[in-house]
C-alpha cells in the first residue's frame, strides 16, 4: 500500500511542478525540450528519494551507535524482563512483528521506534525513563512507540521527506535557471557579456534550496505533529487512555529540570521541545497531546 502511495504522490509531483514549471518557463520566455525536463525531474526525484531511502534502511544501524543502544537479548533483570514482554505484548495485539527492544543509558526521559518495517524495528527507551516512570507510565510510552510501528510512520516519513526534497531539488533548479535566462537575455539587450550567469545560477540556486528547504521543513513537521496524536491515541487502545496520560503527565514534571537531547534523530523521541516555534517542531507541545487524548475519551 505505501509503494502505491509513494509512486501516486511521485505522479501528483511531477504534474503539479510540470504546470507550475511551464507556466514560469512561458513568462519569462525560457524553454526546455520535454525529453529535459523529464529528465531533470527523474534525476531530482533520485536524489530527493533515494537518499530518503537509504536513511530508512540504515536508521537502525545508526541510532544503536549514536545513543549507544543494548539490545535486550537475554534479560539481565526485572527491567529488562519487563519491557521485554510488554513490547511482545503490545506488538502481538498491534498485529506487528517482534521489535528489537534495547536501553541506552541517558539522564533525558525518553524512547523512540525505528526501522524500515513493521517486522524490523527498534524500540528503545532510555534509563532516565525506566528511573523515573512507574510501571503503568512506562507501558503508555511502550504503547507509544509500538503504535509508530504499527502505523509504519518510519516509513511515510521516509516516503513524504522524499516527495519534499524532490520538490525543493526541482523548484530550486527551474527557478534558478529561469532568473539566469532572464539576466542573461537582458546582458545580451545591453551588449553586455553574460559569462557571470553561470555563477549566478548556482547561487540562487542554493539560496532557493534554503528557502523551499525550510517551507518542505513546515510540512513534514506539521505531519510528524499529526501523527505523534495518533500514536498517543493508538496507545490509548493499547494500554489505555490514563495510562498514557499519566505518561505525558510525568513528562511535564520532569521537563522543567531534563535538558532536551537535541540532533538529527530527535524526531524518534517521544518528548518534544518548547524552545522553538510550534511550526517547526516535530512534537506537539504535551498539554495539546494531553487535551486531545481526554477529548478523544469524552
Amino acid at each position: 500500500m505505501r509503494v502505491l502511495l509513494f509512486i501516486a504522490m511521485q505522479v501528483a509531483v511531477l504534474v503539479v511542478v510540470g504546470i507550475v514549471g511551464s507556466i514560469i518557463m512561458a513568462l519569462l520566455g525560457i524553454r526546455i525540450s520535454p525529453g529535459a525536463y523529464g529528465g531533470l525531474f527523474i534525476m531530482c526525484a533520485i536524489f530527493g528519494c533515494v537518499g530518503s531511502m537509504i536513511s530508512l534502511f540504515m536508521s537502525k544501524t545508526m541510532v544503536k551507535s549514536a545513543y549507544g543502544v543494548e539490545i535486550i537479548t537475554q534479560p539481565r533483570n526485572d527491567a529488562e524482563a519487563f519491557l521485554l514482554r510488554e513490547v511482545a505484548s503490545m506488538a502481538q495485539r498491534a498485529g506487528i512483528g517482534m521489535p528489537e527492544v534495547g536501553i541506552y543509558y541517558s539522564a533525558d526521559p525518553n524512547a523512540f521506534a525505528t526501522g524500515a518495517s513493521k517486522d524490523n524495528a527498534l524500540v528503545a527507551v532510555s534509563s532516565g525513563l525506566l528511573n523515573n516512570m512507574s510501571a503503568d507510565e512506562v507501558r503508555g510510552v511502550l504503547g507509544h512507540e509500538i503504535s509508530h510501528v504499527a502505523n509504519g510512520d518510519m516509513v511515510t516519513m521516509t516516503l513524504l521527506q522524499g516527495v519534499l526534497n524532490t520538490f525543493v531539488y526541482f523548484f530550486s533548479y527551474i527557478v534558478a535557471q529561469a532568473l539566469s535566462g532572464f539576466m542573461s537575455r537582458s546582458s545580451d539587450e545591453e551588449g553586455s557579456g553574460g559569462g557571470g550567469n553561470f555563477f549566478v545560477f548556482y547561487m540562487v540556486q542554493s539560496l532557493l534550496q534554503v528557502l523551499f528547504g525550510i517551507g518542505a521543513t513546515i510540512i513534514s513537521m506539521w505531519f510528524s505533529r499529526y501523527r505523534e496524536y495518533r500514536a498517543d491515541a493508538g496507545s490509548a487502545d493499547l494500554e489505555g487512555t490514563e495510562r498514557m496520560i499519566m505518561a505525558l503527565q510525568k513528562l511535564q514534571r520532569l521537563s522543567s529540570i531534563e535538558v532536551k537531547k537535541e540532533g538529527q534523530f530527535s524526531a524518534f523521541c517521544i518528548n518534544g521541545g518548547t524552545s522553538f516555534s510550534e511550526l517547526f517542531m516535530s512534537h506537539p507541545p504535551l498539554e495539546k497531546r494531553i487535551a486531545a487524548l481526554r477529548a478523544r475519551g469524552r
